[in-house]
């Protein structure tokens, strides 16, 4: 019997997806016809949106309102569209450095001003009434930080109400009563699929409501739609989904949401090879949300089993930037055999609308169980100390790519300029570039250091670490973000 009932369970959320799966991939395959050109970087701030908010007042499908004010002044809007009974109310951004759903949401404005689709949408705006509210911490977004201009965490805040914007986000929760809630995040690049090398590009959550983590109706529909949503993101991102994690956080508004009664589902982007700028994730987004606005309208959410929700893999934070395995490092005059993690870490410049990178070691050791977007077996190969090359540059401008390769097949890691006083505090080159008097740190290979030097294997040097990225010398079209430019 519990087979019968299994198959027949299979055989409808079959049913169900194939309904479905036409529209979604046609979202996934036509997306740049409705992605906004402006947005291309995560570092999006308050004034950057406002111009599309200005041309949906001059909209009459939608009603924007303004719900409230930041600490620091600025405006907050609610935008909603459509006139079912439904209410969907989603909310992104408020950690002010989490922005890869907020350029979603104005995506999908783009896509619902469009000619396409019409009888999806029909369904959609008749059924439903959407309400966005993008940028809920635009303090943070100004200097791009998580937490807002008081210090806290917004996402923290759902008792006490101590901040304007988790009194805002409450008001309009309470006011729309809204039947479903989409919390809508950003995470660590670092976290994988659970047991896999596969980054949790995106990842769901169905928050639970109290300490037991019960399942009611309420939930239990949150859990129905993400099951979808992770059905439809496995055909574009196959295995790289998680489940976040669904301690009760008694503080939080999504856990709070739903215990109030609106079916929150919590969204999170994480990391995806080559896309630090998160555009592939924001795509996701897009067909992620609207694939699962879609099912709500006509409500065939209803008909999943909530059984494969918990077959999501759960998120594990186990993700370097670079693993390199079985290196050789010499300490005093002893071999070791180490494997080591490296990150990279933003540090923000030109009034936060640009980063650079700042390479560390995280971890050594034994790093089996952990994974690399970029992983090198270094098996064979020792860790060098690079050399400051003797000569001093009169400026930047007098190194180029072929000098620069050459040195470091040469050992050198670092030259010195004699005129940095305009330079900046990063290079597009691979060298790490100093003053004249800078001193070089004693060499060490440790956690938190930066991790600069040569791989050699058999005398020869067909590798670099500079900055924590490695540099194939034998290749001339290698990807390099940046070294430093260090002055004493």
């Amino acid at each position: 019997m519990k087979y019968i009932l299994s198959s027949i369970l299979l055989v409808i959320t079959a049913t169900v997806f194939a309904q479905n799966i036409n529209f979604t991939s046609q979202l996934y395959k036509e997306y740049d016809k409705y992605k906004v050109e402006e947005f291309s970087t995560r570092r999006l701030k308050h004034s950057d949106i406002q111009p599309f908010i200005k041309r949906l007042r001059l909209d009459k499908k939608y009603i924007v309102k303004h719900v409230g004010s930041s600490i620091e002044g600025r405006a907050i809007n609610l935008i909603s569209i459509g006139s079912g009974s439904v209410d969907v109310f989603l909310w992104s951004q408020m950690h002010g450095d989490e922005t890869t759903a907020t350029q979603a949401i104005f995506d999908i404005f783009n896509f619902l001003d469009s000619d396409e689709f019409k009888a999806e949408k029909a369904e959609i705006l008749s059924k439903l009434t959407l309400h966005f509210l993008p940028m809920l911490n635009p303090d943070g977004a100004e200097v791009f930080q998580r937490r807002n201009a008081l210090g806290i965490d917004v996402n923290r805040d759902a008792l006490r109400l101590q901040s304007p914007e988790g009194q805002i986000l409450k008001r309009v929760r309470d006011s729309l009563d809204a039947d479903f809630g989409f919390n809508l995040h950003d995470q660590s690049r670092y976290y994988n699929a659970e047991r896999t090398s596969k980054p949790a590009t995106v990842s769901y959550l169905a928050p639970a409501y109290n300490y037991e983590k019960d399942i009611n109706d309420v939930r239990g529909n949150a859990m129905k739609v993400i099951v979808f949503m992770n059905t439809i993101i496995q055909q574009y991102a196959k295995g790289q989904v998680g489940r976040y994690n669904d301690d009760f956080e008694p503080r939080a508004f999504g856990d709070n949401i739903q215990k109030w009664g609106t079916s929150a589902i919590l969204i999170e982007s994480g990391g995806y090879k080559n896309d630090q700028e998160k555009q592939e994730i924001r795509k996701l987004n897009y067909v992620s949300i609207l694939s699962a606005i879609y099912v709500i309208a006509n409500e065939n959410y209803k008909k999943i089993s909530i059984e494969d929700y918990e077959k999501i893999p759960q998120n594990d934070r186990k993700l370097f930037d670079l693993k390199l395995t079985e290196v050789t490092y010499n300490l005093l005059d002893k071999n070791y055999v180490l494997d080591l993690g490296i990150n990279y870490t933003e540090k923000d410049v030109d009034e936060h609308v640009n980063y650079y990178n700042v390479g560390r070691i995280i971890d050594q050791g034994d790093l089996s169980t952990f994974y690399g977007y970029d992983d090198f077996n270094a098996k064979g190969y020792t860790i060098v100390e690079g050399k400051v090359y003797p000569e001093i540059f009169a400026n930047v401008k007098d190194l180029n790519s072929q000098k620069v390769n050459e040195l470091l097949k040469s050992g050198y890691t670092y030259v010195r300029v004699s005129d940095l006083k305009d330079s900046k505090k990063y290079t597009q080159l691979p060298i790490h570039i100093i003053s004249e008097d800078f001193k070089v740190p004693e060499f060490r290979i440790g956690v938190g250091v930066n991790p600069t030097f040569i791989l050699k294997k058999n005398d020869a040097v067909n590798y670099a670490v500079i900055n924590g990225f490695l540099i194939n010398l034998n290749n001339t079209n290698k990807v390099f973000k940046n070294a430093l430019i260090l002055k004493d």
